[in-house]
């Protein structure tokens, strides 16, 4: 079987001093490999053309055959690595907490061991007759989340 951190490795040295940073690498007991990029940008179809020559390049299909996918993360596909949380700091994403409730807000105060997100919500304060909008900032620890997604919204 294909060695997962020989992949990884392959691909760390050939993104070194680019914009681009890893996802995930994944190699099942078929040799079938998943690498996942991205970046604070946008990662071109053509740059996956090129990783992925270059990871063939530097793989023995004689000694074990592979299949072989490139691709960028889908910009609905849940975050993987804490570059995606700094990524979309400031940006409307959807939290979904293990064994918990779903949250939309605005990712905030990212930092290696949490996140904050700044949740809106509409409140009918004493004495008042119309509800107003109240903000508040929940604190997650990344262990406690299944997943975080960027939230597309049409207004």
């Amino acid at each position: 079987m294909i060695d997962q951190k020989k992949v990884r490795e392959i691909v760390e040295a050939y993104i070194e001093g680019s914009p681009y940073f890893i996802v995930d690498v994944v190699v099942d007991k078929n040799n079938s490999i998943l690498v996942e990029v991205d970046s604070d940008e946008s990662v071109p179809l053509d740059y996956c053309v090129e990783l992925s020559r270059h990871i063939e390049s530097q793989l023995d299909r004689e000694v074990e055959d592979f299949d072989l996918e490139v691709g960028s993360a889908g910009l609905t596909s849940p975050f993987k690595v804490l570059r995606q949380y700094q990524k979309y700091e400031g940006s409307e994403v959807e939290v979904q907490v293990k064994n918990g409730p779903k949250y939309e807000g605005v990712l905030v105060n990212v930092t290696p061991d949490t996140f904050g997100l700044e949740v809106t919500k509409m409140v009918k304060k004493e004495g008042e007759k119309k509800k107003v909008a109240e903000t508040e900032t929940l604190t997650f620890q990344y262990d406690q989340i299944k997943h975080t997604k960027y939230s597309i919204t049409f207004k």
